[in-house]
């Protein structure tokens, strides 16, 4: 994904206010061995941007002044009530040092899974991205998580995720909970009474 930004001189509140009442938006270039540069952004395509999945979990082609580098968002603050982003944090990757990202995780095969269809069960997702490291190049856009096999009461944990080549899951702790298949209350008084009859 390509974006395209400017560097800008003028820091502060103020050349901020200008800046987005001018339907641009600050923000920062940091990390590697250059200097952090401030940029600004255009604002409506930087709005769009943010509303798809990717461009939170992709490696980022930024142009500044014609000079592009390789960057990943780290971090975008929007106004409270108003459909304005006010600021954007971009950090430089090197393509030779691993990176540490959340990917988001897509949740597949559902309405297939024994769970759902032979014991009426809810599949909660217990997480909804994944902590991963990897090099740039390596970066996944997203993790697929599969519940084609989904038994009612079972869980999938981080362990059991299949991750593309040279990515490694991040855990803190215990062998994580990704999703689980519960059988309502409901759903099992309702069997009890119709065995009993």
């Amino acid at each position: 994904m390509k974006v395209i930004a400017f560097a800008r001189k003028e820091q502060g509140t103020g050349a901020s206010r200008r800046l987005r009442n001018a339907g641009q938006t600050p923000g920062i270039i940091y990390g590697g061995t250059e200097a952090p540069v401030a940029i600004s952004l255009d604002h409506n395509a930087l709005y769009h941007a943010l509303k798809k999945e990717a461009f939170h979990s992709s490696i980022l082609d930024l142009e500044v002044d014609g000079k592009s580098e390789k960057v990943l968002l780290r971090d975008f603050q929007v106004h409270a009530y108003k459909q304005l982003v006010l600021h954007a944090d971009f950090q430089r990757v090197d393509p030779n040092k691993k990176i540490h990202v959340k990917v988001p995780l897509h949740f597949v095969n559902a309405d297939v899974s024994p769970a759902v269809k032979l014991a009426s069960a809810v599949i909660s997702h217990v997480a909804v991205e994944l902590d991963v490291s990897c090099l740039p190049a390596d970066l996944p856009e997203f993790v697929e998580v599969d519940l084609s096999t989904l038994e009612a009461g079972q869980s999938i944990h981080v362990s059991q995720l299949p991750l593309p080549k040279g990515v490694t899951a991040v855990v803190h702790g215990d062998d994580a909970t990704v999703a689980i298949a519960v059988v309502p209350a409901g759903a099992t008084a309702a069997e009890a009474q119709a065995e009993a009859k």
